[in-house]
């Protein structure tokens, strides 16, 4: 798969959860048990395995994930970063503030992450204002088009899941791809589709539901409060009351075997199903260890899943229809 004329294998890292702990008062919105030394570790640990994209945003952590990432892979001119732009927040106390979609920000917000990230250049810059409307979103895509022009971003697109909103901006000529929600557990054809007309890439977050597709979690797990897991959301719905919703632990077991096809993990498996349903789809698995990493990247010697297994996860899997678009 090339992008921005790099070849890169159609697999990246996901950098929310080494970012650590964040918070929107005292209600998490970051991760637990995080450790900075083990998260060098981990993305080298990507880099040798052929992973050349990494994901992060300038919240995750309250900046520490860029700072973080861009330390690790400094003088990796191979590497791809995408990054993300329009949630306002307090690096000294980790606080998130709320979203910000003054455009008149983005050039500031680009400036920023390209100085704790350590480049001169961020390779894909996203909004991530997942439903914001469209006419607030045009004159932010106008500044994203000013710093591609100036050089500061290489392209741009939108963490939406959202199909219309992509559609809308698909013609802007730095307007690259789209991050969305897939797994799994949750099919998204109406966005794949258009993803696929307009000839966009597909960068594919929670592509492991947030580790419940990894088989670490029962109905005896509990998620610690410091977590984001643990913090009850309408456009998360994969825990509840910091356990695993029942539903999915269902679905896990309807087709945990046939994920596993070929000596496959359960999460090799997943991301293997990712891939084999369009040729446009990164999945951007999160991971905050070494071994979490490695497995990851073992779904690349696999490949897709075969057509036949595909087929059959088909008549045992139980979804919500995709219904209307929603954040997630």
């Amino acid at each position: 798969m090339k992008i921005l004329g790099n070849e890169i294998p159609p697999l990246g890292m996901g950098c929310w959860a080494i970012g650590g702990p964040m918070y929107a008062g005292d209600q998490s919105m970051g991760f637990a048990d995080v450790n900075d030394a083990t998260s060098i570790k981990t993305i080298h640990a990507a880099l040798d395995a052929g992973v050349r994209i990494f994901d992060t945003a300038g919240v995750y952590g309250a900046g520490h994930s860029e700072r973080l990432l861009g330390s690790a892979i400094k003088n990796k001119p191979d590497t791809l970063i995408i990054s993300k732009l329009g949630v306002e927040f307090d690096e000294q106390t980790k606080q998130v503030l709320g979203n910000n979609a003054d455009s008149s920000k983005v050039q500031s917000e680009i400036n920023a992450s390209l100085k704790r990230l350590q480049r001169d250049q961020v390779d894909i810059m996203l909004l991530h204002l997942n439903s914001l409307p469209l006419q607030e979103a045009g004159p932010i895509f106008e500044e994203m088009e000013r710093a591609r022009s100036s050089g500061k971003i290489r392209a741009y697109g939108w963490s939406t899941d959202f199909p219309a909103s992509a559609s809308a901006m698909a013609d802007k000529e730095g307007f690259v791809g789209v991050e969305h929600v897939m797994s799994v557990f949750i099919d998204v054809p109406t966005m794949q589709s258009t993803i696929e007309e307009n000839n966009l890439l597909a960068f594919i977050r929670s592509p492991l539901a947030m580790g419940i597709l990894t088989g670490k979690f029962d109905q005896a797990s509990r998620i610690v409060n410091e977590d984001v897991r643990a913090t009850n959301s309408d456009r998360r719905d994969y825990f509840r009351d910091s356990k695993v919703a029942p539903k999915y632990l269902h679905n896990l077991d309807n087709v945990k075997e046939l994920l596993r096809t070929g000596g496959r993990t359960l999460s090799q498996g997943s991301l293997c199903w990712l891939i084999a349903k369009s040729s446009r789809n990164i999945p951007l698995p999160g991971a905050k260890t070494v071994d979490q990493v490695q497995e990851n990247c073992g779904a690349l010697e696999f490949g897709p899943l075969p057509e036949a297994v595909m087929t059959e996860i088909e008549t045992l899997i139980e979804r919500d229809p995709e219904g209307e678009p929603r954040a997630r």
